[in-house]
C-alpha cells in the first residue's frame, strides 16, 4: 500500500511547500572531507557523515542544481542518518563542495560519469557494504539516467529520486512562466556568478564575454550559450534531449523509488512517466501536493515536519535484514 503523504491545512501551496523549507534553520552535523581525483585531472568532493562498518550500508545523497552537503534536503537527510547510526556522504556535483573545479566545464543534469567514478571508488573502498543512494532535482535525474544506463550493472542495491526534472525541456519551459520565474532568477544569479568567476581565470575571456553572460535570462538561453558547449553538445535541445532520463527509465533494473508531487513549480506534466514505461522494479509515488522537493506533512510553518526522509529510508532499508540472512 503506496505510504500517504497530505499536506497540513496551510501547506497546500506549491510555493511554500518550496520555499518554508530553504527558510527553516537545520543545524549542521561534522562532516569528513574526502577528495576524488578524476582522470581528466579535476575532482569531486565527498562528504562523509560515518564510514560504514562492514556489512553495513552506505547511503550516497546527490545533491540539486547548485546544491550542497548544506542544501536543506541534505542537511535533513544527515540528521536522519545520524539518528539511525546510518553511514552517509554527499557527492558534490563538480565545483559545488565550496572550492572552483579546475576545468572550464562544470556538471550537467544528464552526468553520470562522476556519479559512476563515485560509486565505483566508494565500492572498492567498502566491498561489504551495500550501496543505497538518494538524489533530488537535478540529482534524481543524473541518479535516474545511471540507474538506467547500468542496467544490472548498477552498483546501487536500491535508489530513490525525488522531485526531478525527468523531461529537461519542459522544464526549461515552465521556469519561464509566472512565479516560476522567481526561481529561475535565483538560480541563473547563481549560475552566472560561477560562471562569472570562471572568466576571471580565464586568460582569454574578454568584457564581451562578461557583457553576453549577463545578457542569458533563461535557462533555456544559459544551457543553450554556456552547459551545451562546455559539455559537448550541440545546443540547448540536443542537451535536453540526450540528458532528460524520462525516455530511458524502462532500462531500470535495479529497485528505484520516485517521489514527484504534481503540483511542483519547476515542471509540469510532461515529467511524469506513463505507467506501462515502468519496469517492475520501479515503484513510482505520485502525489497532488508537496512542491520541489517539499513535502511538509505536519507541525507549524516555525517548526514544519517533513515526509521525505521516513518514507526515503524506509524505502531504502526495508530489505537491510532480509538481504543479510
Amino acid at each position: 500500500m503506496q505510504p500517504l503523504f497530505t499536506p497540513p491545512w496551510w501547506g497546500r501551496n506549491p510555493h511554500l511547500q518550496t520555499i518554508l523549507p530553504v527558510l527553516t534553520k537545520i543545524p549542521g552535523l561534522a562532516l569528513e572531507r574526502q577528495r576524488l581525483e578524476l582522470p581528466d585531472g579535476d575532482f569531486i568532493d565527498l562528504d562523509f557523515l560515518a564510514r560504514p562498518r562492514p556489512g553495513e550500508p552506505l547511503l550516497v545523497i546527490l545533491h540539486g542544481l547548485e546544491g550542497s552537503a548544506d542544501s536543506h534536503y541534505a542537511r535533513r537527510m544527515l540528521q536522519a542518518c545520524a539518528q539511525r547510526q546510518l553511514a552517509c556522504v554527499v557527492h558534490h556535483h563538480r565545483g559545488c563542495s565550496g572550492e572552483a573545479n579546475r576545468l572550464p566545464r562544470s556538471y550537467h543534469s544528464g552526468d553520470t560519469a562522476d556519479i559512476a567514478q563515485t560509486l565505483q571508488f566508494l565500492a572498492r573502498h567498502y566491498p561489504q557494504s551495500p550501496l543505497l543512494a538518494v538524489g533530488y532535482s537535478l540529482g534524481g535525474n543524473v541518479l535516474a539516467k545511471y540507474q538506467a544506463e547500468q542496467g544490472m550493472g548498477s552498483l546501487l542495491q536500491r535508489a530513490a529520486v525525488v522531485s526531478a526534472p525527468l523531461a529537461l525541456a519542459s522544464c526549461a519551459h515552465k521556469l519561464e512562466r509566472g512565479f516560476s520565474r522567481i526561481y529561475q532568477r535565483h538560480l541563473l544569479r547563481q549560475l552566472q556568478q560561477k560562471m562569472r568567476q570562471k572568466l576571471c581565470q580565464s586568460a582569454t575571456a574578454s568584457n564581451a564575454d562578461m557583457q553576453a553572460l549577463q545578457q542569458l535570462h533563461t535557462f533555456y538561453q544559459f544551457d543553450d550559450k554556456v552547459t551545451a558547449p562546455l559539455h559537448g553538445f550541440a545546443g540547448a535541445a540536443d542537451y535536453y534531449a540526450k540528458a532528460s532520463a524520462l525516455p530511458l527509465l524502462h532500462k531500470i533494473a535495479r529497485p528505484t523509488l520516485f517521489i514527484h508531487a504534481k503540483d511542483d513549480p519547476f515542471m509540469d506534466e510532461a515529467v511524469i512517466p506513463p505507467p506501462q514505461q515502468l519496469p517492475s522494479c520501479v515503484q513510482y509515488e505520485l502525489y497532488p501536493y508537496g512542491g520541489h522537493v517539499g513535502f511538509i506533512n505536519g507541525g507549524t510553518p516555525w517548526r514544519p515536519r517533513y515526509f521525505l526522509e521516513q518514507r526515503l529510508l524506509r524505502y531504502l532499508l526495508e530489505d537491510e535484514h532480509a538481504s543479510a540472512l
